[in-house]
């Protein structure tokens, strides 16, 4: 593989760590992954690009996953105490998954499918997760606080899309956002986490499922009708104190701030281009 790339004229200088990060993190992974923005064209690389810059932009991309997943699995938990609060309180302990409790005009075909899902993770849980074996055991039915404990984000998401509107906007209403708008970002943080969790690509995050961003910053300029990952950072924001999302926020630009300091070959500012930063500013 290291012979490969130095007759595709990438400059390797030190073959035995080159080869140590392929070993380890594997060609595909790391070259593969990310040679792209090192090349023209003409699918040639820039001149004077090297093995390392591409592992920067790895590694890069690997550190700001860590980053993401760890503040969206506290908007995760904060959703998840939410909804189970709003369930528990407009239907009960014991009947909020009654399909009555459900959007009159959703498919029931969909809210059949979610019941039952929910159902499934229940029975595979039990003897496995000790507060639904507790509860099972002791009461005979999961409440909505312990049942949100073993639903994914994804999960999560397909469940709010399918309560009353009535329930979506008291949720909502939480995070000072009307239900539509929490339902894309949720959507897309479900997606987020997905990518994060099973080491795909994430600086050059787009998605079909879009955001309406103009109610978050009107003077941003949405292209193609996709989200972006900087319209991904700014929504996080609203489920963020302050604090957590300036600490989220500053923890991004040192990464940056490291990998523009590590690469020579291209301008560092495209990288923020593709994450949809404007003006060098997230």
């Amino acid at each position: 593989m290291v012979d490969y790339l130095k007759s595709k004229k990438l400059i390797i200088k030190n073959e035995k760590l080159a080869i140590k990060i392929i070993d380890t993190y594997s060609y595909y992974a790391v070259v593969n992954t990310y040679k792209q923005i090192f090349k023209d064209n003409n699918k040639n690389y820039f001149p004077n690009t090297n093995f390392m810059e591409i592992y920067y932009l790895y590694k890069f991309d690997k550190n700001i996953k860590i980053i993401f997943l760890k503040y969206v699995l506290e908007i995760e938990l904060k959703i998840k105490g939410i909804m189970a609060n709003v369930l528990a309180k407009n239907y009960g302990l014991k009947d909020y998954l009654n399909k009555l409790n459900f959007d009159r005009f959703a498919k029931r075909e969909n809210i059949n499918k979610i019941v039952e899902l929910i159902r499934i993770e229940i029975d595979k849980n039990i003897g496995k997760h000790q507060a639904i074996t507790h509860y099972y055991e002791n009461y005979g039915f999961i409440p909505p606080f312990v049942l949100v404990k073993i639903l994914s984000l994804g999960e999560i998401s397909k469940l709010y899309g399918l309560l009353k509107q009535s329930d979506r906007q008291e949720i909502s209403k939480i995070f000072s956002i009307n239900d539509k708008l929490f339902k894309q970002i949720l959507i897309n943080l479900t997606l987020l986490r997905n990518i994060c969790a099973h080491s795909d690509r994430l600086f050059t995050y787009r998605s079909k499922f879009v955001i309406s961003f103009k109610l978050i910053d009107k003077t941003y300029k949405i292209d193609n009708n996709t989200t972006n990952l900087y319209m991904l950072i700014k929504s996080m924001k609203l489920f963020l104190t302050k604090n957590d999302y300036n600490l989220f926020v500053e923890s991004l630009k040192k990464e940056y701030g490291v990998l523009s300091k590590s690469i020579e070959s291209i301008d560092t500012n495209i990288i923020l281009n593709i994450m949809g930063v404007p003006s060098n500013k997230i």
